[in-house]
């Protein structure tokens, strides 16, 4: 049985201080955060900045050259996967849903990436999701795509696609089939967002059944379903993801104390499951990174 890779997204763009007093924010706080969590069994850590002030997501360059400074001083061993998702929202103007009110971050393609060429981490996320999210529309058009997939691959980083529902999944096919996504590829199923797949068995079957040839896959769920996900992926062949941008709660009524406690009942899990966590390198070998 191959070792499952375990990733643990510190802290997203959506979680606040609000639902949880110790999440990760500043710089600082993500790096301390994302070192534990490698120190606690996640071979990969995945992770967005904020600002500091608004506690809201960003894409200021600095923060992230002193967050991954900072993780790297201290562990050069964890694989960092970074987030291209910030700038694909639009949030319509309900005077006039064609004008972007004030909370829309959508943006050029190139600057999505930017950070990602110049840190060159070993993987970043690809979202291929065009959906409603919150008040947001989350567009990711196919043209804007392949010009970040493009990019990425020019950086020498592997794309991790996300897919939250099936059609992205379709889409995922789709350019593999015109060479735009490379194979074997990277899947990450993203499921139990509201108005995305549901985190369910059938769910995660039909998507497992839709997957390109090769695919090295995870799947993870939602708040409450974040640890029922993770044995389903497991037990149906996956790679695995916890984390505090997708669950706050170690047991139900109880925050966590952090994204380390988290990835330590994830290791608990998969062990009683008759499982091994794939150490970094070899969570290397399985993903075919240099």
């Amino acid at each position: 049985m191959t070792k499952t890779i375990l990733t643990c997204a510190v802290t997203g763009n959506l979680t606040s201080r609000d639902m949880h007093p110790k999440l990760p924010v500043t710089p600082k706080e993500i790096a301390e955060a994302a070192l534990e969590a490698a120190a606690a069994g996640a071979a990969i850590v995945h992770l967005h900045v904020r600002d500091p002030k608004t506690g809201k997501g960003s894409m200021e360059f600095a923060f992230y050259d002193e967050m991954v400074s900072r993780i790297r001083e201290k562990n050069t061993d964890v694989i960092l996967n970074l987030t291209t998702g910030e700038g694909g929202r639009f949030v319509p103007s309900k005077d006039n849903p064609k004008i972007a009110a004030e909370n829309s971050t959508l943006c050029r393609p190139e600057l999505r990436v930017a950070h990602i060429e110049k840190l060159k981490p070993e993987i970043c996320t690809l979202d291929l999701n065009t959906m409603w999210s919150g008040q947001a529309a989350v567009i990711n058009t196919p043209e804007n795509l392949k010009i970040m997939a493009e990019r990425i691959y020019a950086a020498g980083v592997k794309p991790e696609i996300e897919i939250f529902n099936s059609s992205d999944m379709h889409l995922l096919n789709h350019f593999i089939a015109e060479g735009v996504i490379k194979s074997p590829v990277m899947v990450q199923m993203v499921m139990g967002v509201r108005f995305g797949i549901a985190a369910n068995s059938e769910s995660l079957l039909y998507l497992k059944s839709q997957l390109p040839e090769n695919a090295v896959w995870a799947a993870f769920g939602i708040g409450r379903m974040e640890y029922p996900m993770l044995a389903q992926s497991f037990v149906a062949g996956g790679h695995v993801r916890v984390g505090m941008e997708d669950n706050l709660y170690i047991k139900k009524g109880e925050l966590c104390e952090g994204n380390a406690q988290l990835v330590e009942k994830a290791v608990r899990i998969i062990h009683d499951l008759g499982g091994e966590i794939a150490t970094t390198d070899e969570a290397r070998k399985i993903l075919g990174l240099n």
